[in-house]
């Protein structure tokens, strides 16, 4: 069985992106990269990944000039050195978005990105 089989199929588009994220973890305000980004949730590249299930709300503009998107959700997977083996794949947590209407305004402006 190939890895990808072993995944669940995506039900929204993804991009590949650079965009600064913030989001609160035990206290503190945390600014990371987003590096893929879709309707339904964003990959945050970081060295201190949050434990599954914790709820975040995160922050970001797709644009300089965009509207600051404040999505609440929670962590659903996460790629630590020991589980990916350190090699190929980054650090950091998979975010699913858990509010829908804050999700599709997220799909929406990301649609109509060139």
């Amino acid at each position: 069985m190939s890895e990808n089989a072993l995944q669940p199929e995506r039900r929204h588009r993804r991009r590949t992106v650079r965009i600064v994220t913030e989001y609160d973890a035990c206290g503190a305000r945390r600014s990371e990269l987003a590096t893929t980004l879709g309707g339904g949730g964003l990959f945050i590249e970081t060295a201190a990944p949050l434990p599954r299930d914790t709820r975040v709300e995160v922050r970001f503009r797709l644009a300089a000039d965009a509207q600051t998107h404040r999505v609440p959700g929670r962590v659903v997977w996460c790629h630590t050195p020991a589980s990916s083996g350190g090699i190929g794949r980054a650090t950091g947590m998979g975010i699913e978005f858990t509010d829908g209407q804050a999700a599709a305004r997220v799909a929406r402006e990301l649609e109509a990105l060139p």
